[in-house]
C-alpha cells in the first residue's frame, strides 16, 4: 500500500524560508509526476508545483520565483523549498501524484506565515 507522509511545516515570519518534504513508500514515486498542493482555510485545495519523473517542473503563478520543487528518486522523496514566504502562503501543504489520486492524500503539513 502506498503512503505519502509530509513533514517540515511550521511557523515562519514573512520573508522567511521553509522546506517541506514528502516521503513515499511503494513504487509509484519514481514513475509518476508528483505535485505539491495546499489548502488554506475556507479555500479549495490548489496545485502549487509539479515535477515529472525526469525533473521538469511547473509552478502556480502565485509561487513562481519563490518556490522550488525537487525530487530524490533514490530516497523516494519530493521537496518543496519555499522562500520569501508571505502570509497568504499559510495553508496545509500536501503531496500527491499529478493528477492527484484520492487514495494518496496524507495528513499534510501545516505552514503558517505570520509575524
Amino acid at each position: 500500500q502506498v503512503r505519502l507522509v509530509e513533514s517540515g511545516g511550521g511557523l515562519v515570519q514573512p520573508g522567511g524560508s521553509l522546506r517541506v518534504s514528502c516521503a513515499a513508500s511503494g513504487n509509484i514515486f519514481r514513475i509518476y509526476t508528483m505535485g505539491w498542493y495546499r489548502q488554506a482555510p475556507g479555500k479549495q485545495r490548489e496545485l502549487v508545483a509539479q515535477i515529472t519523473s525526469g525533473g521538469t517542473t511547473n509552478y502556480a503563478d502565485s509561487v513562481k520565483g519563490r518556490f522550488t520543487i525537487s525530487r530524490d528518486n533514490a530516497k523516494n522523496t519530493v521537496y518543496l523549498q519555499m522562500n520569501s514566504l508571505k502570509p497568504e502562503d499559510t495553508a496545509v501543504y500536501y503531496c500527491n501524484k499529478y493528477p492527484p489520486s484520492g487514495v494518496y492524500w496524507g495528513q499534510g503539513t501545516q505552514v503558517t506565515v505570520s509575524s
